[in-house]
């Protein structure tokens, strides 16, 4: 398979680039994951939230391809918070992807108004990782002092967390942190699309001159330039797309190498600007909404 795989820090491999499902629509999530393992894709992310979940798993069961080699990973959303109710959000997700197993469950979000519903969550997940029901447990959006907070009262490190990272915005702080502890960056938005699509008045990553130069001093997209360096950068990239050429496209990035000289000016390009929700924003009175049960 053209995706190269990252060893977690519990020895599972996952492959580095897979197919994000944020805001696909149901009726076009099954054809974009069809898209996605035709084109040689065998990781798929996607949420409780997201309320594709079904699709997703219809896709890879229809597709023939063995179960074992799809790497699939969900979200519990923080309506489900909560060590009994995360149990229950892991079986609705289960249960709409048609697997015994999910191969990577995070926590979508951390609460900071209510910790220690989200530290009652971590522990489910603890509780399914050793069951043997999902086979990686993480984390989605956590910064440092969620990280702290988790990792002072956790028994497993997460593997993963979860969080916007692209060339306008790289949150050095909190990939250093999980570094230091073993937690895998997986980014999400890693062409920057949200910098461009949530807030009209950022300049897009795509249309960026210093990005544009090196994608055609490579003969490759700024696109696949963009995902080049999170992969070089040790990151798992899940760009998201719904049509076949550019999900083809998305994955056509192992045959590049960008310098060192490459790296560092991509890297020079961080605003600091953040393009998803302030962490403290997301509390359950603004965001909570029932994951529905089938």
């Amino acid at each position: 398979m053209p995706t190269a795989t990252l060893t977690l820090n519990n020895g599972v491999e996952m492959p580095g680039l897979g197919l994000g499902v944020f805001q696909t629509p149901p009726e076009e999530t099954r054809s974009a994951v069809e898209a996605a393992l035709a084109a040689g894709y065998r990781h798929i992310d996607t949420a409780a939230a997201y309320g594709n979940e079904r699709q997703v798993g219809e896709a890879v069961h229809s597709f023939g391809v063995n179960r074992s080699e799809v790497f699939l990973e969900t979200k519990i959303w923080i309506s489900d918070y909560g060590y009994d109710e995360t149990l229950h959000g892991f079986q609705k997700s289960a249960r709409k992807l048609g697997v015994d197993q999910v191969d990577l469950l995070l926590l979508h979000q951390a609460l900071p108004s209510a910790f220690d519903r989200t530290m009652d969550a971590y522990r489910a997940l603890q509780t399914l990782l050793a069951d043997g029901k999902v086979r990686a447990i993480g984390v989605s959006n956590f910064m440092v002092e969620h990280l702290t907070k988790l990792l002072d009262r956790a028994t497993v490190v997460p593997a993963v967390n979860q969080i916007e990272v692209h060339p306008y915005f790289a949150q050095r702080d909190v990939q250093d942190f999980g570094a230091q502890h073993g937690i895998l960056t997986q980014a999400w938005s890693p062409i920057g699309g949200i910098t461009f699509y949530r807030d009209g008045s950022q300049e897009s990553t795509l249309q960026d001159p210093v990005i544009g130069e090196i994608a055609q001093a490579h003969s490759k997209t700024p696109a696949q330039v963009m995902l080049r360096w999170g992969l070089q950068h040790g990151r798992s990239v899940i760009p998201k797309s719904t049509k076949p050429s550019r999900i083809a496209e998305n994955i056509n990035v192992f045959d590049v190498e960008l310098s060192t000289a490459e790296m560092a000016a991509i890297d020079a390009l961080d605003t600091g600007r953040r393009g998803g929700p302030e962490p403290e924003a997301i509390t359950l009175e603004a965001l909570g909404r029932p994951i529905p049960e089938d």
